[in-house]
């Protein structure tokens, strides 16, 4: 490749929210860009940069000539504790400090000096919209990338309407146990049978000056400034939400499971670049090596969930008192407060059918074989890795979107069963022996294996999310390039 032509690729830089949950997606977003043939820049902030150097080796962010990495700072005060930022102080950080920060990563890139191609367009994560600003003066195309699924999206996307029509902020605390969040809500296009307690959790307060409340109005109307959306999701699963969005964005590409579009690529350079913030347990694998096809209950709450003391030994018992065999992640910062430590006794009647660790790859282990059933706090990546992976859940949300997640898990798809919020150990035990041995889990699983083969049909070369992958490559961010040349 001449030097000309090099310096004549698009460029894509690629800024995730710093969490563990939307750098993930954004990393496998990136790599296939990189694979379509885009320079990639990837922006980390500094304290998720140090993490991943502390979990990966000194040397796992050296990236590749035409993927390099870039650090912004996040504006909140330094830190060196291993989890997950406080999400509502890292929101209000990220909107007011960031973007001199990102604009100055533009100006160097774009310096005639820094022998890379100049910066061509920027995916960012739906709620990093400062990036929008940057875009604008560069008079360059901007995909919002937002990590969740659709039908929480669009949920989002309506929260002005229900504080303009009165449904928050709540009148006051009583609100929350007195039957108003049984509220059926049905003048969102594209969703039925909703309730209040199925919409994203930041409605469930009494403060007019909300911080979460007010963040996702905001984000969520920046998003009509976007040259494009992108959601990890496939047509078939959300279509009656996807085909609700013409009317009220910018164009909508449906891309996902961007996991299965990049296993169709074989490039090992690649592979080599992680984003898990926790170092990797590979031991997990080996076990479930050893174990029967279907047999055993993945237990995970994702990277933010927090539970209390109490609510850790009562899955902790169910586990136990089920008898199944189980492997089960647990973060140091999984209880709130405190260091998550299980009964000495549980850990004694477990031992032999049940694993813990601190982290582990959660793809291969949802992809395994010998995994039956999920316990999951419906977060979407995990959501979607399960249902790739053919297998059914139990729902445990715990905030944000993952209450919509779990609605259409349970509901719509077919393939969940909800568990209460205020979680009991008997409830825990015959919920997961249904799972992995009842009728209904068996008709879940038999759904679960019809939605994966759906997954992997939306990313073939005839498939919907491969089709919308490269349109939205042709249409949105080579548009730019076709148009200066």
């Amino acid at each position: 490749m001449s030097y000309l032509s090099f310096l004549e690729k698009p460029h894509a830089v690629c800024i995730p929210y710093p969490a563990q949950g939307h750098i993930n997606p954004m990393l496998k977003l990136a790599k296939l860009l990189h694979h379509k043939g885009c320079h990639i820049t990837f922006v980390n902030t500094e304290y998720n940069y140090r993490r991943l150097l502390k979990s990966r080796g000194p040397d796992s962010l050296n990236g590749l000539s035409s993927f390099r990495f870039e650090t912004i700072p996040d504006g909140l005060p330094p830190t060196d504790t291993d989890a997950t930022q406080d999400i509502p102080s890292l929101c209000v950080s990220t909107k007011s400090t960031c973007l001199p920060h990102f604009k100055n990563i533009l100006s160097k890139l774009n310096n005639t000096s820094s022998n890379v191609p100049p910066v061509s367009c920027i995916i960012s994560d739906g709620v990093m919209s400062f990036t929008l600003d940057a875009a604008q003066e560069l008079g360059i195309p901007e995909v919002l990338f937002w990590t969740t699924s659709a039908c929480g999206f669009l949920a989002y996307v309506h929260y002005h309407q229900f504080i303009k029509r009165g449904f928050t902020p709540l009148k006051d605390e009583s609100f929350l146990t007195n039957g108003y969040l049984d509220t059926v809500i049905d003048w969102i296009p594209g969703m039925k049978d909703i309730r209040l307690k199925d919409i994203p959790s930041f409605i469930r307060t009494t403060d007019p000056e909300d911080k979460m409340l007010n963040f996702v109005v905001s984000e969520t109307e920046r998003a009509q400034k976007a040259s494009a959306i992108i959601l990890n999701t496939f047509d078939a699963l959300e279509h009656d939400v996807l085909a609700a969005f013409p009317s009220l964005l910018p164009p909508v590409y449906s891309v996902g499971s961007l996991q299965l579009l990049l296993n169709n690529v074989k490039d090992n350079d690649l592979k080599l670049i992680g984003s898990n913030l926790w170092k990797e347990e590979s031991g997990c694998l080996e076990w479930l090596d050893s174990k029967e096809p279907n047999s055993v209950v993945y237990v995970n709450f994702g990277s933010i969930t927090v539970m209390t003391s109490d609510q850790l030994v009562e899955f902790a018992w169910g586990l136990a008192n089920s008898n199944k065999t189980f492997l089960w992640v647990i973060r140091p910062d999984l209880v709130d407060g405190d260091t998550a430590v299980l009964p000495p006794e549980f850990v004694t009647v477990t031992k032999g059918r049940g694993l813990l660790a601190s982290w582990c790859a959660q793809e291969q282990v949802l992809s395994h074989p010998s995994i039956g059933g999920f316990l999951t706090h419906s977060g979407w990546n995990s959501t979607l890795e399960s249902i790739c992976g053919g297998v059914p859940m139990i729902c445990w949300p715990f905030f944000a979107e993952q209450q919509t997640n779990c609605k259409y898990t349970c509901n719509e798809w077919g393939i969940g069963m909800e568990i209460n919020s205020d979680v009991k150990r008997n409830e825990v035990e015959s919920l997961v022996i249904e799972l992995m041995d009842g009728d209904k889990g068996k008709a879940m699983k038999k759904k679960a294996m019809e939605w994966k083969k759906m997954a992997e049909e939306a990313v073939s070369t005839k498939g919907s999310s491969y089709q919308n992958f490269d349109k939205m490559i042709n249409q949105v961010l080579l548009s730019s390039k076709d148009q200066t040349n």
